[in-house]
């Protein structure tokens, strides 16, 4: 849902209630010799149509968060509610994106899409038409049968994140799905995420180590620190929700976000 302001900018209305609820949250590693604290008291409400974007050295346990939301990695202290329902076990009605695409190599762009499906025992009739809507949201009409090895690296995570929107999530996680792409894919990639992010109305949660793709995508930016993983600082750029690539890098709104985000993670990097 989205409502108009008096500049004529389409502005996002979100719900109050979090869709996603992190609270106090720990985690440790412990082996026979040593233990690790991964995140350390993180705690985090996303509201129902937000995109966040979390940002952060490496090691900082952004994944851990992103997979503990997902119900894939059991906490040590601390809880997270889905919807209101406490995460106990691996959630079937997220979307996840991992960092790579994972898509199999024998079946087709749509065969791939509608792995999901098979998965979940979709409605076949339901989950076809769902794919192919999806496939002409992504452009990727006219490549449906094509092979992976017959795609870019941009097309091949267009291909994943169709997968991850099949079955219509509230919720889509995404764990940094664009890392391995060059610089001019990945720009294109986050202007295809704003898009899709806009028409379809899913809450987005992003983990990022790209400070440009942090501030572009995000209606809030969540700054960690290195492990134990701690937020530093949430920063809300206030940019609207369509965002035209070269015009919002040049916004002063978008260049203080990101110099607050660099001066934050050079602190972090600093020594004690």
């Amino acid at each position: 849902m989205t409502a108009t302001t008096d500049a004529g900018a389409s502005v996002r209305t979100v719900g109050t209630e979090p869709i996603i609820d992190v609270s106090h949250l720990t985690k440790r590693f412990t082996s026979k010799r040593s233990e690790t604290v991964a995140l350390d008291d993180v705690s985090l409400a996303v509201l129902p149509g937000e995109f966040v974007t979390i940002a952060g050295p490496s090691g900082c346990g952004k994944s851990t968060l992103l997979k503990m939301i997902a119900g894939l990695t059991r906490a040590t202290e601390g809880e997270v509610r889905l919807y209101g329902q406490l995460v106990t076990a691996p959630q079937r009605d997220i979307g996840f994106a991992f960092q790579r695409s994972a898509l199999l190599e024998w079946r087709g762009v749509r065969k791939n899409i509608l792995l999901q499906a098979e998965m979940r025992g979709m409605d076949r009739r339901l989950a076809q038409e769902r794919a192919d809507q999806l496939i002409e949201l992504t452009g990727l009409t006219g490549f449906e049968k094509a092979l992976p090895h017959e795609l870019s690296g941009g097309m091949q995570q267009r291909v994943a994140l169709c997968r991850a929107l099949l079955h219509e999530p509230r919720v889509l996680l995404m764990d940094e799905p664009f890392g391995a792409l060059d610089a001019l894919t990945r720009e294109q990639m986050n202007i295809e995420m704003n898009r899709i992010w806009r028409e379809t109305g899913t809450t987005v949660v992003l983990v990022t180590h790209s400070v440009p793709e942090a501030v572009y995508l995000g209606s809030r930016i969540v700054v960690m620190s290195p492990r134990p993983g701690r937020i530093l600082e949430t920063l809300e750029p206030g940019l609207p929700d369509r965002r035209a690539y070269g015009a919002t890098l040049a916004d002063p709104r978008f260049t203080a976000a990101a110099e607050r985000l660099r001066e934050l993670l050079g602190a972090s990097h600093a020594p004690e």
